[in-house]
């Protein structure tokens, strides 16, 4: 394997291959000095800041508390339990030299998560050249080019395999795009929201997964279609160590028995409750500018009036000149705009409504004026920023507007949720689409005074710091909670152990409120990982630090599933089968009438055919295990 990249995800995504896969991996990363940043916890800004907390900690509740949050925020950026790649070479891009080197010609997959879409497409063209067999994840933030280069990289595979007819899969030389921003956005955009299901979504499929809170007593837990996981058991105990990646009984227990749901008491659970379509999709094309904004109420209320003025004008003159009504509205309009037709030698009651037609019409004319600079002046604040309108409250405050910013601020505008994106660069990718969804957005430095309160920070729900920058997120989430103490934080950090200190210090902090930190390459390496190795990854849901995985597998070739019941296929703690996909087999057998798609709910004794292909969770180490390379001898 060989990954090529130069953030964060490539160093956690080789970590993932050759800790949890036993994967030999060739890393492709810049030079420490011309490179980005390496994923690290000693960063000075944000070590005083976490320092400040654990200190007020330390002296609130004690040293036990303060110590092991200090001791867990200096343990480095890699774990134990997950080793370094075998191999690594310094290079500022993967050119096709460096490719050369890195052994792509023999290797079975490459994944390049450069952080620029240009440079993955250029490496991936000059692989697919190299070898045409190669198996190919890419990352692209850009969902419709990244379709478009699949195809044409398929097509590269497939003529290379002898034709225009040749199969790609034949040799498995398939190419993935994934994006890290769409791979993270749904849990992001749950977490901050009470009461929100965890989703995974991709083409015509999203899988909806609830965390529910431990049953009463004497009441029975509701297992949905069937229990994903029992949460950990100190959930509610600030000191408790959430996050945990080991499988003691104290943290989350992934893909349970029936008699591990049975015995568990007071621990909460993620159950899938219903698996269906509902296709969220961006709001519809509408006019910039509504048509109900472009009067303020002041000026409605005084046309309102002048036309009452004008009814009233058209009767008086029906009854002084004995006019019918519409000629009597004719002669009242022409006297409201002063054309020439003098009432001389008129009745003086004519006369007089005409001088009061005249002054009405003289009162008309500041109010069109004004109309019309009200209009003008909405429709260019129509392309331009909303602020936040006064009076809003229970909304979602969004810090940062770039790749993951903006999928989470779309995620949330699709479930229906008020948001105000608060960023401080006015070129940001992200203002494009906030303008576009109608989103507020508060332009400012989110560490300097008055920025959050613009956004209505002490009337928020909840507050996601989503920046790039580590100590930003977490002097902008100090600060919220010195305004607003209860308030819900979800912060992004690069660092997996950097997140897991911050997380156990605010909470420490702040019991009563609900406080999360999410590294960005931990959420979106497992899928990447999983694409790397053959297997469509769906996608994956956190379970309070550890990931759960849901893929698409072929039975035929994997002796866990082959000729099993759906009963004897399952391994907990590993991997459960949740459905069987139809498509591939009403394609192949051609029969319209045949339903395609896929059956939830199989029966326990169904027996698995070679031809199947199921819908699985599974934890990175059991899909480790069914993909049969945990006990691989290296050659």
């Amino acid at each position: 394997m060989v990954v090529c990249g130069d953030d964060g995800l490539a160093h956690r995504l080789a970590a993932e291959l050759r800790g949890v896969y036993r994967e030999q991996v060739t890393l492709v990363v810049p030079s420490a000095e011309r490179g980005a940043r390496q994923p690290v916890v000693g960063r000075a800004r944000a070590s005083a800041l976490l320092d400040r907390v654990s200190a007020a900690v330390t002296r609130a509740a004690g040293n036990a508390t303060g110590t092991d949050a200090r001791t867990s925020a200096a343990g480095g950026g890699r774990t134990a339990e997950s080793p370094g790649p075998e191999r690594v070479i310094e290079a500022t891009e993967a050119s096709e030299a460096v490719l050369s080197e890195a052994g792509v010609e023999r290797a079975t997959a490459l994944a390049l998560v450069y952080d620029d879409d240009e440079t993955n497409i250029r490496a991936a063209l000059t692989a697919r050249r190299l070898n045409p067999r190669l198996r190919l994840v890419l990352r692209l933030y850009n969902r419709r080019l990244g379709q478009h280069i699949e195809e044409l990289l398929d097509q590269a595979a497939a003529l290379a395999s002898g034709g225009p007819g040749g199969d790609p899969a034949a040799f498995d030389a398939s190419t993935t795009v994934l994006s890290d921003a769409d791979t993270a956005a749904p849990a992001l955009a749950a977490t901050a929201v009470a009461g929100t299901t965890k989703v995974v979504q991709t083409d015509e499929l999203m899988l909806r997964a609830v965390e529910r809170p431990p049953p009463g007593s004497g009441q029975i837990a509701d297992p949905g279609l069937c229990t994903l996981a029992l949460l950990s058991a100190t959930a509610g105990d600030p000191a408790g160590a959430d996050g945990s990646e080991g499988s003691g009984e104290q943290g989350p227990q992934l893909l349970p028995d029936e008699r591990a749901v049975r015995e568990a008491t007071g621990r909460g659970t993620v159950v899938l409750e219903t698996v269906s379509y509902t296709g969220p999709a961006l709001p519809a094309a509408r006019s910039v500018v509504p048509l109900g904004s472009l009067l303020s109420r002041r000026l409605r209320w005084s046309f309102a009036g002048l036309v009452g003025c004008v009814v009233a004008l058209a009767v008086a003159s029906m009854a002084v000149t004995g006019e019918p009504p519409l000629r009597a509205v004719y002669l009242t309009l022409l006297d409201l705009f002063a054309i020439d037709d003098p009432a001389l030698g008129e009745p003086i009651g004519r006369q007089i409504l005409q001088l009061l037609s005249g002054l009405v019409g003289l009162l008309l004319l500041p109010v069109l004026v004004a109309a019309v600079l009200e209009a003008l002046g909405t429709f260019r604040s129509g392309t331009t920023l909303r602020r936040p309108p006064r009076g809003l409250s229970g909304h979602v405050v969004l810090l940062g507007v770039g790749k993951i910013g903006t999928r989470v601020m779309t995620r949330l505008r699709e479930l229906k949720i008020p948001v105000v994106c608060v960023e401080g660069d006015p070129e940001a990718r992200g203002l494009a689409t906030a303008r576009r969804l109608r989103v507020p957005v508060v332009l400012g430095d989110v560490t300097q005074e008055g920025v959050l309160e613009a956004a209505k920070i002490h009337r928020a729900h909840a507050l996601l710091a989503l920046t790039s920058t580590d100590s930003t997120n977490l002097e902008a989430v100090l600060y919220a909670r010195s305004v607003r103490p209860d308030l819900r934080v979800v912060l992004r950090l690069y660092d997996d152990d950097f997140a897991t200190a911050v997380y156990r210090t605010l909470r420490a902090a702040h019991p009563d409120a609900l406080t999360r930190s999410r590294s960005v390459s931990h959420l979106a390496a497992p899928a990447f990982a999983g694409a790397m190795l053959g297997r469509q990854i769906l996608g994956a849901i956190p379970v309070e630090r550890r990931v759960l995985l849901f893929a698409a597998v072929d039975v035929a070739g994997h002796p866990q599933l082959e000729g099993r019941t759906v009963a004897e296929a399952f391994r907990a703690g590993a991997w459960r089968v949740l459905a069987l996909d139809t498509t591939a087999t009403a394609q192949e057998t051609d029969t319209p009438d045949q339903t395609s798609g896929l059956i939830w709910n199989l029966p326990s004794n169904y027996v698995l055919r070679p031809e199947d292909r199921v819908v699985l969770a599974a934890t990175r180490r059991g899909l480790a295990e069914l993909l049969g390379r945990r006990h691989r001898e290296t050659a």
